[in-house]
């Protein structure tokens, strides 16, 4: 393959970068080649990547000479940050700038922006259907990515805003998978009442990437939304009877008492689940399934995940 063009994937050893650089390894012949960019290469999954065939370099998107050499001559990069590290919009509005500057000075050709919609479009501060949280946000991880987009349209970047759904992986990392009651009965909380939540494989936002990157300048300056199903927690709670093989029944409480469990980032993720469920028509709207398989043809359901992840769902 003469002259790949070098894609730098921030982020590389988490979800979403983790399936992207696999994606791009995976197809050699795809006129790409990957720079995987981590806080840490002696990690032991920067050491799987390196075994993998990707390039890794060390790099931190709090450091903009750091990120100069990593965009050196690349022709494209994914861009990510992750809230959940430090809570902080102000943080990861900062992050999102020095990519973008960096993007900029590097003269990057294709820059795909993992982003999501701002909540106060729909649900204004004023709006106490909801609380505001940190003083002007109803939904922070959510409303900061939105506002940190037009770093990359200031500074001239040809962009790409991928707007991500929920990760099936939070059942097994973040807590949100079922719980055996006092009954001894399974049960999967879900605050979404009866409406549908666009949900995804980690690992498949990533293969979806690859294929914004394939299409070439396509998708430069448009708003891409992915999604593997957009389902209701009752058909979650039936797939994942299914996989497991006893009841599991679906919990449908309320936002308010969500916000209330009181572990780091409830409120943050009750003020989610109630603006994804009240505007749940608009939410999926803006995730094509159709799109999501065109750009990735191995796009997973739920059922799939499940079938290939179920023993990893923790259950108390």
């Amino acid at each position: 393959m003469s002259n790949p063009k070098v894609i730098v994937v921030i982020g590389a050893t988490g979800a979403q970068g983790g399936g992207l650089v696999r994606a791009i390894l995976e197809d050699p012949a795809g006129g790409f080649v990957v720079r995987a960019v981590t806080r840490d290469t002696g990690s032991d999954k920067a050491r799987e990547l390196v075994r993998l065939g990707a390039e890794v370099v060390a790099a931190d998107v709090g450091d903009p000479a750091s990120l100069d050499r990593a965009f050196a001559g690349a022709y494209g990069a994914y861009c990510v940050t992750f809230f959940w590290e430090h809570f902080s919009p102000d943080q990861e509005q900062a992050q999102a700038r020095a990519m973008a500057e960096a993007a900029a000075r590097a003269g990057l050709k294709h820059v795909i922006w993992s982003t999501l919609e701002d909540s106060r479009k729909w649900i204004p501060l004023t709006d106490e259907r909801m609380p505001t949280l940190m003083g002007r946000y109803k939904v922070p991880h959510f409303d900061a990515k939105d506002e940190a987009n037009h770093f990359f349209t200031d500074a001239g970047v040809p962009t790409t805003f991928l707007l991500t759904s929920f990760y099936w992986d939070n059942l097994i990392h973040f807590g949100m998978g079922p719980k055996r009651g006092e009954d001894g009965v399974l049960s999967f909380v879900l605050p979404m009442a009866d409406r549908r939540l666009p949900g995804i494989a980690a690992e498949d936002i990533g293969r979806c990437a690859y294929g914004v990157f394939k299409a070439g300048g396509k998708y430069i300056g448009q708003t891409v939304g992915i999604a593997g199903e957009h389902l209701t927690g009752a058909q979650m709670a039936a797939s994942l009877t299914r996989a497991l093989g006893e009841p599991v029944r679906h919990l449908a409480v309320e936002p308010e008492a969500y916000r209330g469990f009181g572990f780091p980032g409830a409120e943050d993720l009750g003020n989610m689940f109630q603006f994804n469920r009240d505007f749940s028509d608009d939410f999926c709207a803006a995730r094509s399934l159709d799109e999501s398989r065109a750009l990735n043809p191995t796009l997973r359901t739920f059922d799939g995940w499940l079938q290939a992840n179920v023993a990893r769902i923790p259950i108390a």
